[in-house]
């Protein structure tokens, strides 16, 4: 049987992906979060997430340096390239993670690979404590 994640995320099954990140998110127990703001901050939310793709073995760079700036997530895997970004927001999405790796050109650094890549924007609520927005953008490969 393969992880949910390799299933959805991995053979394009975007919703399927989106759904199993929530059932993720929502697993974690209410009082992890009493008298504690650590869900107001992106660090939080990038660190389960990077731990949850780094047990899978993938080829994982974070922080990953551009002459723009830092994409928070960057995923080599099974020939295609998945730049991710992490925003939170108090409850609903905004749309600026996905917006931010389109206006820094993150993918730049990467298109020499000639590989498909997927951007993917991802937004944690502070308040509902999930995945409230999950944007993609794919760009096909260049050879």
């Amino acid at each position: 049987m393969r992880p949910a994640v390799l299933t959805g995320c991995w053979r394009m099954t975007w919703p399927g992906c989106r759904q199993h990140l929530n059932s993720l998110f929502a697993s974690i127990p209410h009082d992890w979060y009493r008298n504690n703001p650590i869900a107001q901050y992106e660090g939080y939310w990038a660190s389960i997430f990077y731990s949850h793709f780094a047990a899978l073995g993938l080829d994982i760079r974070l922080e990953d340096v551009t002459n723009q700036g830092r994409i928070d997530m960057a995923v080599l895997f099974n020939g295609q390239v998945y730049l991710f970004e992490f925003k939170v927001v108090e409850q609903t999405p905004e749309g600026k993670a996905l917006a931010q790796l389109q206006a820094k050109n993150y993918a730049e650094k990467y298109r020499s690979r000639g590989e498909p890549m997927h951007l993917i924007g991802v937004e944690f609520s502070s308040s509902a404590r999930n995945v409230v927005g999950f944007e993609l953008l794919t760009l096909p490969a260049t050879r």
